[in-house]
């Protein structure tokens, strides 16, 4: 993967008690560890080692010598090449993430899979806006449970209707997601594997933010 690519892949950030608390850039994960605010965590086999900037550059100088840089999203830099770490820890930030998503367009995208809500196909981001199901003029409220993905022809379509006054139906009712939908989108790739170990069962019920 090309530099400018790879340093736009997502980070999963810890407090200094190792909670999921949200997601950055690796060009933002790369600032902070240059501050030494944080620390890299690598997963090996179930378990972690911590790494500063230094070490972590020496553990990406083998893994290129032995392993070449075919696996994994890599940063070319003039001298020499890094991995693009899949965790990093802040080392004094031990706050805790709030307790309830948080309703943005970002989030509704991510919940609703890029999917427009009634033809039940995905689109690019830039190619969905976001319907109340039941319009505003109707009374409808913007919620969870009433904002839905939808493309521009169903959009057009629909109009300012409600969707039985449109003869259309929602491929699934909206409501608001009890986990983080950015979070749960990354973990099926299979590059993201790694977050697992820190967002289990006993961090599902708090908010994972990008």
């Amino acid at each position: 993967m090309d530099g400018v690519s790879a340093l736009d892949s997502s980070v999963l950030v810890l407090n200094r008690f190792y909670t999921a608390i949200h997601v950055v850039s690796a060009r933002r994960a790369f600032s902070l560890l240059c501050k030494e605010a944080a620390e890299v965590v690598a997963v090996e086999e179930n378990r972690f080692s911590t790494y500063n900037l230094r070490t972590w550059k020496e553990v990406s100088e083998f893994r290129a010598r032995f392993e070449g840089t075919n696996h994994g999203d890599w940063v070319h830099t003039v001298s020499f090449d890094i991995l693009v770490p899949r965790v990093i820890r802040l080392l004094v930030y031990d706050k805790f993430p709030e307790k309830t998503v948080k309703f943005n367009r970002r989030n509704i995208f991510a919940r609703d899979e890029n999917r427009c809500l009634y033809c039940g196909r995905r689109f690019p981001t830039s190619e969905l806006s976001l319907d109340h199901v039941i319009p505003k003029a109707y009374g409808g409220k913007t919620t969870w449970e009433n904002i839905v993905c939808a493309c521009t022809a169903c959009n057009k379509k629909k109009g300012g209707r409600t969707p039985k006054e449109a003869h259309m139906t929602l491929i699934r009712k909206p409501a608001m997601p009890k986990r983080s939908p950015i979070i749960a989108l990354k973990l099926r790739s299979e590059k993201y594997q790694s977050w697992k170990q820190f967002v289990d069962n006993a961090y599902w019920n708090v908010t994972l933010e990008e």
